[in-house]
């Protein structure tokens, strides 16, 4: 399945405003989005302020409730859409959840003012190590602009 680039410009929007109402409601500013054959199956904000668990980001939250709502061969023809570059263990959820494709907005070496080595990229364990396609950084600049915004509302 071959998604055209304006449809990830679209579905990448969907996970830029998710990220958007996270940091609304008080959260880090990250979105994410399932789509399959055009159609968005859910969306899924940053809750780990708000809910008090650190391990509530955008791309867990959606998997864990993909994972429970879509059977394999659903989510065999799926596409994450992610408005930041996934950290390592949402990148092995999204391995574990069995979505053949991510797209994210902004690199996570644009997010962060330090060195990024603590971890590898996650394009270096999908790729790699599983065969996940990863493109991206996609509309980096609409994505990377509510970071700076919530970096700037944080003081």
């Amino acid at each position: 399945m071959t998604t055209p680039t304006n449809d990830h410009e679209r579905f990448m929007r969907i996970a830029i405003q998710a990220s958007r109402a996270a940091m609304a409601h008080g959260n880090p500013p990250f979105g994410a989005v399932l789509v399959k054959d055009g159609e968005v199956l859910m969306v899924a904000e940053n809750e780990a302020n708000t809910l008090h668990d650190c391990t509530l980001h955008a791309e867990l939250n959606l998997i864990s409730q993909a994972s429970r709502r879509f059977d394999a061969d659903t989510l065999a023809d799926c596409t994450l859409y992610a408005s930041t570059e996934p950290c390592p263990m949402c990148a092995g959820a999204i391995y574990w959840l069995g979505v053949p494709r991510l797209v994210f907005g902004c690199a996570t070496a644009s997010v962060t003012s330090r060195p990024y080595k603590m971890f590898p990229y996650c394009r270096e364990i999908l790729n790699e190590h599983t065969g996940v396609e990863v493109i991206g950084p996609l509309l980096e600049e609409e994505a990377l602009a509510v970071h700076h915004e919530y970096r700037r509302s944080q003081g």
